[in-house]
């Protein structure tokens, strides 16, 4: 195991394979989406799984496959075979928006995927085509039943977005009373391409509750597992649970246990940091595991506190949410 200059471990890598997507959510890119890298500036799959190598040597058990969207990039369900024969790798799981995901279900869990992130910001079809600029909700619920049937732990991810979804807290919260679904409401951030959309945000961690218990009085606080990025709760006979991220209060910096990669090589060891480390000007200069392992110790040696010093090492955030890896 390895530690950060905060004495937080490191064993967590989320891995974006492609910062291209099939959607255009709000709170991800503008309307005509963003400036997609070059097919040679992007990591190719070998590259992609050196890194992980390295860095399962160094402690890091759990590897979550990101975008962009997963499933736009070709040869996918291939590399992630490889990544599940890395030694000391643990827990595979994904983030996925859902639309191109059902007909691989049966082999994720064949694989031994032991979680999926569905992206899922209401369960209107209108509202969804407004929030994501595509009609692909049925295809995205198709996905989740085909989740459920093959028992892989399901966890719906809702982005709270004022004037958009906020409706649709109850009716998701409500998915929990029949399907052992974690539904979790997640802060907006300014990831967009655009930066933030709020002079102030007014749906915080606390607001997302407060309209929770107002509907369900009877919701109970769990215990939160280590390195929890939600605070946990459940309603009493439901079968699922619902969480809430303070994403953009980052309220859980103090145990982040989490590193990125971009899907162009850029190490990331806060989400509001301008990338530390470029890890493929590193292997395509023909460093070696040694060399690429003092340099990310490097870069955990000098990890920020939190979220906020993270963001103020650097300009204004205006990257998208695709770029950096969901």
């Amino acid at each position: 195991m390895i530690y950060d200059n905060h004495n937080r471990p490191i064993s967590y890598l989320r891995l974006a394979v492609t910062d291209r997507c099939n959607l255009r959510c709000f709170y991800c890119m503008p309307e005509e989406g963003i400036k997609y890298l070059p097919k040679h500036q992007v990591l190719t799959f070998e590259e992609m799984e050196r890194l992980v190598r390295v860095l399962a040597r160094l402690g890091v058990n759990k590897v979550r496959i990101t975008g962009g969207e997963p499933f736009v990039r070709s040869g996918l369900m291939a590399f992630m075979h490889r990544l599940a024969d890395i030694n000391g790798l643990t827990d595979l799981s994904m983030t996925t928006n859902g639309v191109l995901t059902g007909p691989h279900v049966a082999e994720l869990a064949a694989l031994g995927v032991r979680s999926v992130n569905l992206s899922l910001d209401t369960l209107d079809r209108a509202r969804f085509h407004k929030i994501t600029r595509r009609d692909e909700l049925p295809a995205v619920l198709k996905t989740l039943d085909a989740l459920l049937e093959a028992g892989i732990q399901t966890k719906i991810n809702a982005v709270v977005m004022e004037g958009q979804n906020t409706q649709d807290l109850i009716p998701l919260t409500d998915l929990t009373r029949t399907l052992p679904v974690d539904v979790r409401f997640i802060e907006e951030m300014p990831f967009n391409g655009e930066g933030s959309h709020y002079p102030i945000l007014h749906w915080t961690h606390r607001r997302i509750i407060d309209e929770i218990r107002a509907h369900f009085p009877t919701l109970e606080k769990l215990p939160d597992p280590p390195f929890s990025t939600s605070a946990n709760y459940q309603i009493p006979s439901h079968q699922g649970t619902i969480g809430v991220i303070a994403a953009f209060s980052r309220t859980f910096c103090g145990t982040c246990n989490r590193i990125r990669l971009t899907a162009q090589g850029t190490l990331k060891t806060c989400l509001y940091d301008n990338g530390v480390l470029d890890a493929r000007a590193l292997l395509r200069s023909g460093a070696s595991d040694e060399e690429l392992t003092a340099a990310f110790l490097q870069a955990f040696a000098h990890r920020p506190a939190n979220g906020f010093e993270a963001e103020q090492e650097r300009s204004v955030v205006t990257e998208s949410m695709a770029t950096i890896g969901g």
